[in-house]
């Protein structure tokens, strides 16, 4: 049997779990063309060594920290973005090449392009004459 504190404590830890995942959704472009999948996301504020891609089994991650640098002394008055992290998760199809992913991250955009497996490429046939 958990005492009154256990659970209080429990109740507390997932509290506090939930809020460290809690994250903004950054806006996402997808375009699609015969080659693959271009994604663009928006990452305003996420320094390059605060952003992290990566790619488990079907799933991908995008994941970014916040980090505005304000001058020594000053303190912000007012903040309308509450959460200092983004995060994102894309289901692949098994089309879209998983080893063969690039990234490029400029002005706070991140731009992947993720291309298709040979086999899901178009391919014109060759036609033989006789």
């Amino acid at each position: 049997m958990t005492t009154a504190l256990e659970k209080t404590s429990a109740n507390a830890s997932q509290a506090a779990s939930r809020e460290e995942a809690a994250a903004l959704l950054p806006p996402v472009d997808v375009v699609e063309n015969a080659a693959g999948i271009t994604l663009f996301a928006d990452l305003p504020g996420v320094p390059k060594e605060k952003l992290v891609v990566e790619v488990e089994g079907d799933t991908l991650t995008i994941a970014g920290e916040v980090q505005l640098d304000l001058p020594a002394g000053i303190e912000s008055q007012h903040a309308e973005v509450s959460l200092p992290r983004y995060r994102r998760a894309f289901t692949l199809s098994k089309e879209l090449d998983r080893e063969k992913i690039s990234a490029e991250f400029n002005h706070g955009v991140l731009k992947l392009i993720i291309p298709k497996v040979a086999f899901a490429q178009p391919r014109k046939i060759g036609i033989r004459i006789e």
